[in-house]
């Protein structure tokens, strides 16, 4: 379905940074055309730029076993004092490998780079997955998924860059076991969810691209 309503209905009528730091926090005052006609009233909102990221699910079709990392998280840390989570609940997240794209960088160069920083390991294949929005609600943050052919016999270590607090524990699973921890709740990030439901739903299809 073709949306109504595009960029060109928004008026922004002033834009302020008030706060510059690892992230940056915009606000926006703003109005915007109505489905019904004329215009809304005027709106005064926050948005999060944290910049846009890619993430990739490292699969390995010959030994049938996904990649997965697990490092601290201090909005997951955050979000467990909340009450909405049960007490066994960690900081520390089991994902997929993930990395925010710089300046000059296409997605899937940081697809690449991202892998060896974080793994060890090289991407020899590459299928985008999906582009989508995290929360639009309040942050401009974007995730271009792919799923990722690898050589998972050598998957394990700690890796990561020390200067930016990085410290990553690799670890490789069979498939079905990743799938299983994903129906049982314990993976609570929503881009290795996607990754791993997106697998999940055409791991038949892509057995048939990588040969296996």
């Amino acid at each position: 379905m073709t949306p109504t309503l595009k960029t060109d209905d928004v008026e922004v009528i002033e834009k302020t940074t008030p706060f510059q730091g690892y992230f940056r926090l915009d606000h926006y005052n703003l109005k915007h055309r109505l489905f019904e006609g004329g215009w809304s009233g005027e709106m005064s909102r926050e948005i999060f730029e944290r910049g846009h990221v890619v993430s990739v699910l490292p699969y390995d079709p010959d030994l049938d076993k996904i990649v997965l990392i697990e490092q601290f998280r201090p909005g997951a840390y955050a979000a467990l004092s909340s009450g909405w989570f049960d007490d066994d609940a960690s900081p520390w997240l089991v994902e997929c490998i993930a990395g925010i794209i710089e300046k000059g960088e296409t997605p899937e160069d940081v697809a690449r780079r991202e892998m060896i920083e974080e793994t060890g390991l090289e991407l020899s294949q590459i299928i985008p997955i999906n582009h989508y929005l995290v929360s639009p609600g309040g942050t401009s943050e974007s995730v271009f998924s792919f799923c990722g052919r690898v050589d998972a016999s050598s998957a394990e270590g700690i890796f990561g860059v020390t200067e930016e607090h990085e410290n990553i524990r690799v670890f490789s699973v069979p498939t079905q076991h990743a799938f299983d921890l994903l129906d049982q709740g314990r993976i609570i990030n929503a881009m290795t969810i996607i990754t791993l439901q997106w697998l999940r739903a055409n791991l038949g299809r892509v057995k048939g691209e990588w040969g296996a």
